[in-house]
Parts: C-alpha cells; structure tokens; sequence
C-alpha cells in the first residue's frame, strides 16, 4: 500500500511461486521487528522513567525504538517494513481496557449530558481542519485530497491508508499526521506536568513496582479480561465499527466488574487492570508513531516547513476550541485542553488517566470524536474529491 514498502525481487519471486510460505516469512520478519523494537522500549522506558519525567514515558521510549528499528532495517538490512498497524491497534485496545477499568466505578451518567458539546468541539476542529487542509494545499503547491488528508486529525494510519486507495503521496500525508501525532503528544503531557508535577511523578513511581499481580486469582482474571477484550475487538473490527478497537477494549473494562459480580462463584472477585498493562499498551503506541518516522524519505526543507506550519495551525485550533469549551461548560482549563487536543486520542486519555484528572469527560470526548470522525470519513472523502476536481 505504501510505496516505502518494497522489498528484494527475490521475495516477490517467491510471493508469486508460493504466497503461504511467503506470507509466513513476511510475518515471521514483522514479528521480530515488532520484538526488537519492544526489547529496546524497556530499557528506554525504565531510564526515562528514573528521571521522574512522567506516567507516559513508556510511549516516548517507544517512539524511540521504532525510529532506530526502523533505520537500522532499511540501512542495514535493505528491509523495507510498513509501519505496523496490528500493534498500533493492540496498543490502543490495551489502553482502551485500562482507562475502562479505572472508570468502571465513576459516575458515567453526568458524562452523557455532554455529549452535544463534544460534537459540536468535533465540528469546530473539522471545520479548522478543512480550512487549514485548503490553506496547506494552496501554499505547498500540494493536490487538494493529500492536503485534506495530511491536516484532518484522522490518524496517521486511517488517513496514509485512504492515501494510497487513491494513489495520492502517502508519505507526505504520514510526515504530516506522524508530526501533529508526535508534537501533540510531547507538548500537551509537558503542560500538564508544569501544572501537576507532584501527582506526574507519584503516578511514575508507582509503575515502576507491581506491575504485575501474581495472585493466582488475579492472573486468571487477567487472562479471562485479555481473551475477551481480544474477541470484542475482533468483532468491532470485522463488523467496522468507527474506533472498534479502542471503543470495545473500553466497554470491556467499564462492564467486566460489574457482570463478573452477577456471577455467583466469582461475586467477591474484583479485577484491577495491573500497570504492566498500561505500560504495553502505550509502548506500542510509541512503536507505532516511531515507525512512522523511521519509515521516512528524506524531504526538503521547504516540504518540511509547510508540514510545520500545517501542524502549528491546527495545534492553535486546539487551543481555540479549549477556550471555547472554557466558555460552554465548567471543566477546568487542562481538562478543555485534554478534550480538544487535535489527535493522540488515546496518548491523550493517558495522560489524564495519569493525573487521574477527569478520566470520564476525557474519554468521552475522544470517543466522540473518534466515532465522528471515522464515520464521517465516506462524506468527507466525497467533498474532498470534488473540490480537488472543481479545482
């Protein structure tokens, strides 16, 4: 699908000849990319994590990873990987499953009020990213469609995927989604650590000890959680349910509680999703962002300035719409930021499910969007093609 992806004549020969055995031996490579890059995580992540940078440093370290991976592939193995999207997916999911199960307790019902106020800030960021989109196409001398794609805070997989469906420069749109991604989620955690420092830190200590729960009862749980959240995801993802995997990793969480409580040999049961969790799970959201830069030709300055530039103005959308969520609802100033922050969505959610600092409206509101945007996607792609014609 992209066209970075290529690989030795040799391996097409042997597509062509026989396409299990081929399959298989991409898939065996993959996998022991996917390895290194989670072995080079750890260390990377532990050594941030004594710097009391925060709760996230897990992602930094996987960005990291799948940066250097990704290089050391093409320069010295003239091995050629697309970024992986199955781990970015399985890093959401498992994230998805922790945020659930923090808030399987909290008052849901008051979140649901807010929901017209989430779709309106969705509409407003669109809106932005629409004109932003047109404002980048027409500066960098850039087709309509890629401009719209590379600007709207779609995701870096969905919106390079959709690229290249319509043979558009996927690259370009990927540089672009992988720099909003990435400053967003550097910037947004750096805020809210100058603002919570102490309970940042707490919250980093406290992955470093008991990442796991050995208790045979809890391990079961663990396990009996996984298989589920892994058949729900599935089922989303088959039926294309809009952010499927993040939406049915999270209803998971939110109702695993509650119907193991209905079952009368595990009613004293009570599963606590363990921080090692979380910490894979943001790991291979890292990979996932890292090897969107690996995977990256060299551009120019002049291409790299539009890309800025773009993200520079849609990260002041951001900041507008949390003005404009100040001014129609009663949440703090970082919860309005958290909300409205333009992607990251789930990097987003674990930060405020760090600072334990409204976990619910956050969610929500990541959700809605998500929901909104994925759906929209077929309408979206229709008015862009015909401005692109029209122009």
């Amino acid at each position: 699908m992209n066209h970075s992806f290529s690989v030795a004549p040799i391996v097409e020969e042997s597509t062509a000849a026989n396409p299990i055995d081929a399959q298989q031996h991409l898939f065996v490579k993959q996998l022991a990319v996917l390895i290194l890059e989670m072995l080079l995580a750890l260390p990377l992540g532990f050594s941030l994590a004594r710097l009391n940078i925060g709760g996230i440093v897990w992602i930094f370290g996987g960005i990291a990873a799948g940066t250097i991976v990704l290089q050391i592939c093409r320069i010295f193995w003239q091995y050629y990987p697309k970024p992986n999207r199955i781990a970015r997916k399985a890093g959401m999911a498992l994230v998805g499953l922790t945020v659930g199960a923090s808030s399987s307790h909290s008052d849901l019902a008051s979140v649901a009020s807010g929901i017209p106020i989430f779709i309106l800030l969705t509409i407003f960021l669109l809106l932005c990213g629409i004109c932003i989109g047109y404002i980048y196409s027409r500066l960098s001398q850039t087709n309509l469609l890629t401009a719209m794609l590379a600007t709207v805070p779609g995701g870096v997989g969905i919106m390079a995927a959709i690229a290249a469906d319509y043979n558009k420069n996927v690259t370009l749109v990927a540089l672009v989604q992988a720099l909003r991604v990435t400053s967003v989620v550097f910037l947004i955690p750096l805020i809210a650590r100058t603002t919570f420092s102490s309970s940042w830190n707490q919250q980093a200590i406290s992955m470093q000890s008991n990442l796991l729960n050995f208790e045979p009862s809890q391990l079961g749980l663990l396990l009996l959680a996984l298989g589920v959240t892994a058949l729900v995801v599935y089922l989303a993802i088959f039926l294309k349910i809009p952010a499927g995997d993040f939406f049915g990793a999270l209803v998971i969480g939110v109702a695993f509680n509650p119907v193991l409580n209905l079952v009368p040999i595990a009613s004293g049961l009570h599963f606590t999703a363990p921080p090692l969790i979380n910490l894979v799970g943001q790991m291979l959201l890292g990979i996932t962002i890292g090897e969107y830069w690996g995977d990256k030709p060299s551009f120019n300055a002049k291409t790299i300035g539009y890309a800025v530039m773009s993200v520079a103005m849609t990260l002041i959308a951001g900041a507008i719409a949390a003005m404009l969520a100040m001014q129609l609802t009663s949440w703090d100033w970082l919860t309005c930021l958290l909300v409205t922050a333009p992607g990251g969505s789930a990097e987003m959610i674990l930060v405020a499910l760090v600072l334990n600092h409204n976990v619910e409206v956050v969610t929500a509101g990541h959700l809605v969007r998500l929901i909104a945007i994925n759906s929209s996607l077929p309408i979206w792609l229709f008015l862009f093609r015909r401005l692109e014609s029209q122009s």
